[in-house]
């Protein structure tokens, strides 16, 4: 019979006989089983006639109420009469609580739904419902399997990045008398940048091959559907996309090209300080203390900023001055040509900043300058791809500071696989409903 308790209790196949409060104060449920199908053998399917005994379990189970409760379930031990079946005896059992399991079938869901949608580490949400590590992991490798896609959906623009999954470890080559990186982690993901999938998946290592296997395994119409494909400047992608996607755009994230930029100009300042000075800059020096300015872009400073900049750089020493600004202008040159971005910019506005910029760099003599010209001068079809499309990495990039948070937040993984399972629920909750877990 099924009465109002019963009902509360919701746990389909399972009635409840009585409740009671044990001395502190915990309702303790007795449980019967009320699902005829119970008493089929769960190997033979046939219906058992004779009653062995009678056990009782104590399955855990979620608060009810916001209560936790106790469940006593006293089941029957069946004789299985079938001459064809090798199994003699069994219990009871129904979808919520099979046999052998001291967890609930919800328990456990919701213990693994903790962790894959509610951004709750395992020990937390094994804290959160009473159980076990090993349980509480398991529950997520099961809950992530069900939410998870087997394959992603196609894409227009790909976003390739790598992060490193730890620590790389050195040894001492004796032969060359240099310490060599033995262990280098790395995982590169691939990331939806024109839908919402997120993060589609990572392999392990930083190779073109690891790339090209993975894009080998999507089907052909799922490559052939990917028309754009946003990287750093890293010769592994470029060359791993050409085997892989020969008819995608590559197209460069421009924060990186103006990250060179920046690099070339602090690799400037450092080096003529020294020839001048005799020593690294410190505080006091005034080209150091304006370091951080002279990477401001002089579009987001006000006027009399910029003039009061371009008058200290003046005052520097000849020695510093001239080198520090020629790369500053450079620096900006660069930075104008990059904001024709998203403005449908012509032919002939784009070659004449970039002869600019390129003139800038011949003219100061400067090696680093020559350096940023040349490697601009590589990846200028990249480059002229985004100023085309506007395309950025920036969702892989975001995607990246949230694989670094849920590491932190696991203090390290020793496993790559479960690392790469956890990572990649918590960069999909988005697209699954989960974004604001409460």
């Amino acid at each position: 019979m099924v009465n109002d308790t019963t009902r509360l209790l919701g746990l389909d196949g399972l009635v409840v006989d009585r409740v009671r409060l044990d001395p502190d104060g915990v309702p303790v449920v007795a449980l019967s089983t009320a699902d005829e199908q119970a008493q089929c053998c769960p190997d033979c399917g046939v219906r058992a006639r004779r009653v062995k005994d009678w056990v009782t379990t104590r399955p855990r189970d979620l608060p009810v109420a916001g209560r936790a409760t106790r469940l006593r379930w006293r089941k029957r031990r069946w004789h299985c009469d079938h001459g064809g079946c090798r199994r003699r005896t069994f219990t009871e059992q129904v979808a919520q609580v099979p046999a052998r399991h001291r967890v609930t079938a919800r328990l456990r869901q919701a213990a693994g739904a903790a962790v894959a949608d509610g951004a709750r580490t395992v020990v937390q949400s094994a804290r959160d419902h009473d159980l076990s590590w090993p349980v509480v992991a398991a529950a997520f490798t099961a809950h992530a399997g069900v939410v998870l896609p087997d394959e992603p959906e196609p894409v227009e623009v790909l976003g390739i990045d790598e992060t490193r999954r730890g620590r790389p470890k050195w040894v001492f080559d004796q032969v060359s008398q240099a310490w060599q990186s033995s262990v280098d982690r790395w995982h590169v993901g691939m990331c939806d940048l024109s839908g919402g999938q997120g993060l589609l998946g990572q392999v392990e290592g930083r190779t073109a091959q690891v790339v090209i296997d993975w894009l080998g395994h999507r089907s052909q119409t799922w490559r052939d559907q990917v028309r754009y494909v946003a990287i750093d400047m890293c010769t592994i992608f470029k060359s791993a996309v050409r085997e892989a996607l020969p008819h995608a755009i590559l197209v460069v994230d421009h924060f990186h090209v103006v990250q060179l930029a920046h690099q070339a100009l602090n690799e400037v300042r450092r080096r003529v300080t020294v020839q001048v000075r005799g020593r690294r800059g410190r505080a006091g020096d005034r080209e150091w203390d304006l370091r951080n300015r002279l990477t401001r872009s002089a579009k987001r400073m006000r006027a009399e900023r910029v003039d009061k900049l371009c008058d200290e750089i003046a005052g520097l020493p000849a020695g510093i001055s001239v080198p520090v600004l020629a790369a500053w202008n450079a620096k900006e040159d660069l930075l104008d040509l990059l904001a024709l971005a998203r403005t449908h910019p012509d032919r002939e506005n784009v070659a004449r900043l970039l002869h600019r910029f390129y003139q800038r760099c011949a003219d100061s003599g400067l090696p680093e300058l020559a350096r940023l010209a040349t490697t601009i001068e590589i990846w200028w079809p990249q480059i002229l791809a985004f100023l085309h499309t506007g395309i950025t990495n920036a969702g892989s990039e975001g995607t990246n500071r949230v694989i670094k948070t849920v590491a932190r937040d696991a203090y390290g993984f020793r496993n790559p696989i479960n690392q790469r399972l956890r990572t990649r629920c918590a960069t999909t909750r988005k697209s699954r409903g989960h974004l604001n877990p409460a």
